[in-house]
C-alpha cells in the first residue's frame, strides 16, 4: 500500500482532510453520521473531482475502497476524540494547512501520472487541495476558507507548480513533492501566523458628469 512516498502522503493527506471535517461536525455539535458525512466528503472530495475531470475512472476511493474505509474509521475516532484539543478552530486551521499542502502536490502527481500537460497538472493540484474544504464549509454550514480574505489557494498554487517544474526538471519525485509540500505549507503557515492576505479589490467613486465631458 505505502509502495512510494507520493502513496504515503496521499494517504496521510486522506486522514488530516477526513480529520478537519469531523471538527467542523464537532464545532457544529453534530452527531455521528454528521461526523462521517463531512469526514469523508472532505477526505475524498478534492480528489473525486480531479479523478473525474483527468478521466481517471472509476475514481480512486472507488478503484481502492480502503480509502473510503479509512475516512470512516478517522471520522467515527474524532467524534469520541474531538472534545480533548482545547481550540479544535485553531487545530483545524493547522491541519488544514498540513491537507492543503499534502493534497497540493499529490493531486498534481496524480494528474502527471495521467498524461496531462503541466498547466493542467497545477490546476488539479489546486483543486485536489480545496474542493475536499469546500465541501466540507458548505455541508457545515461555515464560510469556505478559500473566499476568505487569508492566503489559501495562492498557498496551493504555489506548491502545486513547485512541484510540477521540480518534476519537469528531472528532480526525483520525492524531493519535488517535499519541495512543493513545504512551500505550499510555508506559505499558508506563514498567513496564519502574521495574518497575512493578499490586495482586496476596492471600490473607487464614479467619474462626475463634468470629468465625463472633459473626456
Amino acid at each position: 500500500m505505502f509502495d512510494t512516498f507520493a502513496a504515503l502522503l496521499d494517504w496521510f493527506g486522506i486522514m488530516v482532510f477526513a480529520t478537519t471535517g469531523a471538527l467542523v461536525a464537532s464545532r457544529k455539535q453534530m452527531d455521528l453520521v454528521g461526523f462521517v458525512l463531512l469526514g469523508t466528503a472532505t477526505g475524498i472530495g478534492g480528489g473525486t473531482i480531479r479523478d473525474t475531470l483527468i478521466n481517471a475512472l472509476p475514481v480512486f476511493w472507488v478503484r481502492e475502497p480502503a480509502y473510503l474505509i479509512t475516512c470512516v474509521l478517522v471520522s467515527c475516532a474524532a467524534f469520541f476524540l474531538a472534545h480533548i484539543p482545547q481550540s479544535r478552530l485553531k487545530l483545524l486551521l493547522w491541519f488544514d494547512a498540513v491537507g492543503m499542502a499534502l493534497f497540493a502536490v499529490t493531486g498534481a502527481e496524480q494528474a502527471l501520472l495521467a498524461q496531462a500537460a503541466p498547466i493542467v497538472a497545477v490546476a488539479m493540484g489546486v483543486i485536489t487541495a480545496t474542493f475536499g474544504g469546500i465541501v466540507r464549509d458548505i455541508l457545515g454550514g461555515e464560510s469556505p476558507v478559500i473566499l476568505s480574505r487569508e492566503i489559501y489557494v495562492s498557498a496551493a498554487l504555489s506548491g502545486a507548480a513547485i512541484f510540477v517544474a521540480m518534476a519537469l526538471a528531472g528532480i526525483a519525485r520525492e524531493y519535488a513533492l517535499a519541495g512543493g509540500f513545504l512551500v505550499a505549507f510555508a506559505i499558508r503557515a506563514a498567513a496564519l501566523r502574521w495574518d497575512w492576505s493578499l490586495p482586496r479589490y476596492r471600490p473607487r467613486p464614479g467619474r462626475t458628469r463634468d470629468e465625463i465631458d472633459l473626456r
